[in-house]
């Protein structure tokens, strides 16, 4: 087994304000007996990341939510991977679920993100995942593989790339899948990345994200390939997100 530094994110969405440094600061606090052996990410809304990363000071990373593929130019309210790493931001989600439906993304649009967040030098977590329909006709496994094929790039991404796998339905529905659901998406992404990508593929972090809480990380993050967690609504508190991380075992590789 590959060891593989886990990796807990918390993705805030469009949650919020000024104030909300105030919670940062408690994550700050509660984060010296996990940070030698867990990396810890908070992807606040673009507003905060820069007084996000100047608060933190290296102590956790700060990411974004999104970005445009392009480094510049006449594009009304985007924002490029160039200037995500500008305001202090290490890393960028791309292809999460409520960007690839709600705003119509494709997968070769996501794929030109991650290029970008690459071309920035920004760590791109790249999200695929099922929908509710797609796991009732057994359709799961085919939806990642497509997703995985059109979103990811070819070449060495190096460091630079974090597949989090994200069951549509379970996102904000305090649904899971099973242990052995996880267990053979996360062993088809990895033997997916591990073909495409080789060595890199096979230490390329893989995350869990739909409704994790402290009270399932321990069961969810002992899975094989599972190496940490992307957070959504118990990233918003500081208490329930360091009780995710430090569920998290020191190291859980690739088989």
């Amino acid at each position: 087994m590959m060891a593989v530094r886990p990796l807990i994110a918390g993705n805030w969405k469009m949650h919020g304000l000024r104030s909300s440094v105030a919670e940062l600061e408690k994550v700050i606090a509660g984060t010296a007996a996990l940070r030698q052996t867990v990396d810890l990410m908070i992807c606040p809304p673009v507003t905060l990341i820069i007084t996000f990363a100047a608060t933190a000071r290296g102590v956790l990373a700060i990411g974004g939510q999104d970005c445009h593929p392009d480094p510049f130019g006449a594009f009304t309210g985007d924002v490029s991977a160039e200037m995500l790493a500008d305001a202090g931001a290490s890393a960028v989600i791309v292809g999460h679920s409520e960007r690839r439906i709600g705003h119509h993304e494709t997968d070769a649009l996501v794929r030109a993100k991650v290029e970008a967040a690459v071309r920035a030098g920004l760590l791109a977590i790249t999200c695929v995942g099922e929908s509710r329909d797609d796991r009732g006709a057994g359709r799961t496994l085919g939806v990642v593989s497509s997703q995985l094929a059109g979103s990811l790039p070819d070449g060495a991404i190096g460091e630079r790339l974090v597949v989090a796998y994200e069951p549509i339905w379970a996102i904000g529905t305090g649904l899971t899948p099973t242990r052995a659901d996880i267990a053979e998406v996360h062993g088809l992404i990895r033997a997916w990345l591990a073909a495409r990508y080789g060595a890199t593929g096979q230490a390329t972090r893989i995350l869990y994200g739909g409704s994790v809480k402290p009270g399932n990380a321990r069961d969810l993050l002992a899975v094989a390939n599972v190496n940490g967690a992307l957070v959504g609504g118990a990233s918003l508190r500081a208490e329930e997100f360091l009780g995710i991380a430090a569920a998290c075992p020191i190291s859980h590789g690739a088989t």
